[in-house]
């Protein structure tokens, strides 16, 4: 059996490949410079983490969200592969620890965030490191032209030099031609080597649906089909609001955002997978690294900025490959909505200049001073403290990120995390004249491994509950334990980062450029326009709208959206169709037929009717039975 083989059935339990990645495993196994273009859901990961793996060394997996890199290094470790990451915010004695590691260990995979990749620090420790392939996941974040453009992730180019005979891989779900040009210029391929998998899902149905009352209507879907669901909206509000309106319907809900603790969220998250409750409703938080092949459905409430991130939230829908509905709900009014997100993404540069002038007050930061600071930030106290709007506030913190004046890092909860800083025998001793906290380092000890080896996540209710303590008296314990020196103790919280990437500078000495500013408007606003022209074409397939988009210009009509219903699918007037099918519905509901006989039957052109049937076969109102003849079915579906 081949090394990649062996490998991917040791770990995954499977004996054969998706269909491409063998394809890109092969290429960076050559040395090849490779970019692998899969949608969501087409096992990107396994790409790196196999051939990694399959020879000595440690893979560099550089992503740009840290809830995305815990998802993998926890599912890592689960399989027994040892991981770690690296995300601004931890401390240097954590950064030590898990370097060196990975450094004098058998660590195969460290996982960073972009912006480690310019630190002095992180450069002399992984160059100890034998490296054996540099992973870049989302690399759409490279491009200007890309959705999500990342100036921290240009940092990959020189961190590469680093290692000039070690390949790079370049993942993504979506990318137009244009990025996928930038990608691989910005990442200094040696050639150009692309690996892409065809944008078409087959067993998915995109539907628009025009309609005032949406709510009426997520409730005929989610009624009709009782697989599960996704329910995508804009804002945390409208996440209760529907899902609390679905449970008055009687449909099981559960609600999902950023703003939940992470227990919450790993709640509501395993509660839907394991089909405990039908329907997750959702802001965007949701989705990265959830891999539930049997969702039936993904329905948006809302207009998303862009058809990139359509794409990958209503791909969501279908990947065991049966039969799936990706449904968006679109009124008039959305339009204007959607249009006025350009105004509110791109703030007046005068506002984004006094903006960063407060922010550096806000951290009492003076001008000249802060590079490298990493700092936790309340968006809320800052937009109260100076009178600014939130949603202008963030996307002026955005412009000036891709500007490369700061960093702003997604919002996440970092659990309580403890190290044992002092040998066994110094703790006993320290049990032994401290009887009230003599319980709580037994149970930690009992219950946490590594402790004295690295930072371990530990829940301060849980040890709570276990000691017959209250919470606030755990934490006093472990802040006195600190002080003392037994433990290094970060305590729980919940907060993004700002980091300053280079000195605070006066408001005037700011410049937005043309690429930062002028140019990215005007593609944000292509975007925009694209989303609409999508959502308000009613004679164009919608599959193959999508499959133009990102440059697949031949693509054929899927003859299952809206849209081709509307036209037959098959170049027919739209009575000619309806003619067809009430014939064959005629027909079929009488009595049984072989496709012949149906042909034959008909008072249309044979070429047009077989057309018809295949579409009807697909719509699943048409079934073949065993002994080869069809039937009229009747059972309504969500299409219907």
């Amino acid at each position: 059996m081949h090394p990649f083989h062996q490998v991917l059935q040791k770990y995954w339990g499977y004996s054969e490949f998706r269909p491409l990645q063998e394809d890109i495993i092969s290429s960076v196994a050559a040395g090849n410079d490779t970019l692998g273009l899969m949608p969501t859901g087409g096992g990107k990961s396994l790409t790196f983490q196999v051939p990694a793996l399959a020879r000595e060394g440690i893979c560099i997996v550089v992503s740009p969200l840290i809830a995305l890199m815990k998802d993998q290094v926890e599912n890592l470790k689960v399989l027994g592969i040892k991981a770690e990451m690296l995300f601004s915010g931890l401390s240097r004695h954590e950064m030590e620890l898990k370097l060196n590691k990975c450094i004098y260990g058998d660590v195969k995979f460290l996982y960073v965030s972009p912006e480690r990749l310019r630190s002095d620090y992180f450069k002399n420790k992984v160059v100890q490191m034998k490296v054996n392939l540099i992973a870049v996941d989302e690399s759409h974040c490279i491009s200007q032209w890309g959705y999500d453009f990342r100036p921290s992730y240009l940092e990959i180019t020189s961190f590469r030099e680093l290692f000039p005979d070690v390949p790079v891989l370049a993942l993504t779900a979506t990318a137009t031609p244009d990025v996928v040009d930038d990608i691989q210029e910005k990442l200094n391929f040696r050639k150009k080597n692309v690996f892409q998998k065809s944008f078409e899902r087959p067993n998915l149905t995109y539907l628009v649906r025009h309609i005032e009352d949406k709510n009426r209507y997520l409730l005929k879907i989610l009624t009709r089909e009782k697989g599960s669901a996704v329910v995508y909206v804009r804002s945390r509000k409208r996440c209760k609001e529907i899902s609390d309106f679905l449970k008055l319907n009687k449909i099981r809900s559960e609600y999902y955002h950023a703003g939940l603790s992470n227990k919450l969220k790993d709640f509501r998250q395993n509660r839907w997978k394991t089909d405990q409750v039908q329907v997750m409703v959702a802001t965007n938080a949701f989705g990265m690294g959830i891999d539930k092949p049997d969702v039936r459905v993904v329905v948006h409430m809302d207009l998303p900025d862009t058809l990139e991130a359509y794409f990958q939230e209503a791909g969501r829908a279908g990947r065991d490959g049966k039969k799936a509905y990706a449904v968006l709900l679109y009124a008039p009014s959305d339009k204007v909505k959607l249009e006025k997100r350009i105004k509110t993404s791109f703030p007046e540069k005068e506002l984004i200049k006094r903006i960063y002038g407060a922010l550096g007050n806000f951290f009492q930061i003076g001008e000249g001073g802060g590079e490298g600071a990493v700092l936790d930030f309340n968006m809320a106290t800052f937009c109260h403290n100076f009178k600014f709007n939130v949603l202008q506030a963030y996307s002026s913190l955005k412009i000036l990120q891709r500007a490369g004046y700061l960093e702003l890092t997604d919002d996440l909860e970092h659990a309580t995390k403890i190290h044992f800083s002092v040998q066994r025998d110094e703790l006993y001793h320290y049990q032994d004249t401290n009887p009230k906290q003599e319980k709580l380092i037994r149970l930690m000890l009992r219950t946490y491994t590594g402790l004295f080896t690295d930072y371990v996540a530990v829940d301060e209710e849980l040890l709570a509950q276990k000691c017959q303590m209250k919470t606030e008296e755990v934490k006093e314990y472990l802040v006195e334990m600190a002080r003392v020196g037994m433990i290094k103790y970060i305590p729980r919280r919940k907060t993004p980062l700002v980091i300053f990437t280079q000195p605070r500078l006066p408001i005037g000495h700011i410049t937005l450029g043309k690429s930062v500013y002028k140019d990215r408007k005007e593609k944000f606003t292509e975007k925009i326009n694209a989303v609409i022209d999508y959502a308000s074409a009613q004679e164009r397939c919608h599959s193959q709208m999508l499959l133009n988009y990102f440059g697949q210009k031949n693509a054929p009509r899927c003859g299952k959206c809206d849209a081709c219903r509307e036209k037959g699918g098959v170049d027919l007037k739209t009575d000619e169709y309806s003619s067809i099918e009430g014939e064959i519905q005629e027909l079929l509901t009488k009595t049984e037929r072989s496709l012949e006989q149906l042909v034959t039957a008909c008072n249309a052109p044979e070429e047009k009717v077989i057309r018809v049937v295949r579409l009807l076969l697909d719509q699943e109102k048409v079934k073949y039975k065993e002994n080869k003849k069809m039937v009229w079915f009747s059972e309504s579906k969500i299409i219907e």
